[in-house]
């Protein structure tokens, strides 16, 4: 964990940002948009198909840019990682919750969007976390509402990426509170897609770690451990960056944007290149402990 906190950015120092900031956006193609599906990139004669995506957690943007834990500012973080994700943008972004601070403020958002603005003509699939408010969060992301009848008070994102499916669930219980839970009614329709759809491999994304204060972690896989098409679960809260198994399904613990309680862990984000038989995750660390940073974990998909 960083030990010197970093003094609050001068208005030169965040001109000087904000201007590699623009210059990288200016790189992007004008014909993406936020959109359900992705393009991938062309793979070699007899290569899988790839898609890329830009994995991230707990963001904990505040209304006040200069706001910090510790000696971890979360504000300039995310711009951080956004810069280097604009030099070389991938095929969209996954965040995996915990976007706002603590209580998930209108004004939290407002500074949350603005920092997205390079990539923002890229699909960006956001989930909501226990930091997080449902009502401050769409009255800044009102384009989230496309679909609010899919399972109700819930923000469910079904997405197909090129080789896999991906579908980013809502964990969001209380307000600042600890504990997450999917709920009866989520549960109900992702087990009604899941049976429903083809066998593309899908890719799970929800705050809460299954292991970490998920109440309905025994019913979700009651759901996903027979459907084989459940390849990977993917979550953030724990602040930690960790992989393990379960019935052959891979957990991806991601590390937090913003900030890390814990000694031994990287703040950062995960470069993940995705095909129908797996994925290679690449970890970006830029604070905290950075000894894996550049490191990548290749995962097999389950038959």
């Amino acid at each position: 964990m960083s030990g010197t906190p970093r003094p609050p950015l001068s208005r030169r120092q965040l001109l000087k940002g904000s201007l590699a900031l623009a210059a990288c956006a200016g790189r992007l193609r004008p014909d993406w948009a936020w959109a359900e599906d992705s393009r991938t990139r062309p793979a070699p004669a007899g290569e899988p198909e790839i898609t890329r995506w830009a994995l991230l957690s707990d963001t904990h943007v505040a209304a006040d840019p200069q706001d910090h834990y510790h000696a971890f500012y979360p504000y300039r973080n995310l711009q951080e990682v956004i810069a280097q994700i604009a030099c070389d943008p991938p095929d969209g972004l996954v965040i995996t919750g915990d976007l706002a601070r603590l209580k998930g403020k209108r004004e939290d958002y407002q500074n949350f969007r603005t920092l997205l603005t390079p990539i923002d003509r890229r699909p960006i699939y956001l989930g909501l976390g226990n930091h997080d408010d449902r009502d401050g969060f769409f009255r800044v992301f009102p384009d989230r509402c496309e679909h609010p009848g899919i399972v109700k008070n819930k923000h469910i994102t079904l997405a197909q990426a090129g080789p896999v499916r991906m579908i980013v669930l809502d964990t969001l219980l209380k307000v600042n509170g600890l504990l997450g839970r999917l709920g009866d009614s989520q549960r109900t329709w992702l087990e009604t897609v899941l049976q429903s759809c083809d066998d593309r491999p899908t890719i799970l994304f929800l705050h809460h770690a299954p292991h970490m204060n998920l109440l309905d972690r025994r019913r979700l896989f009651e759901i996903i451990k027979p459907q084989g098409k459940i390849k990977a679960v993917v979550s953030g809260h724990s602040h930690r960056y960790e992989y393990s198994e379960v019935a052959g399904i891979h957990l991806i613990s991601l590390p937090s944007t913003g900030y890390t309680i814990w000694s031994d862990a990287p703040v950062g984000w995960v470069d993940a290149k995705l095909t129908a038989r797996g994925g290679e995750f690449t970890l970006h660390a830029f604070e905290g402990d950075c000894t894996l940073d550049g490191h990548t974990h290749t995962l097999r998909w389950r038959a």
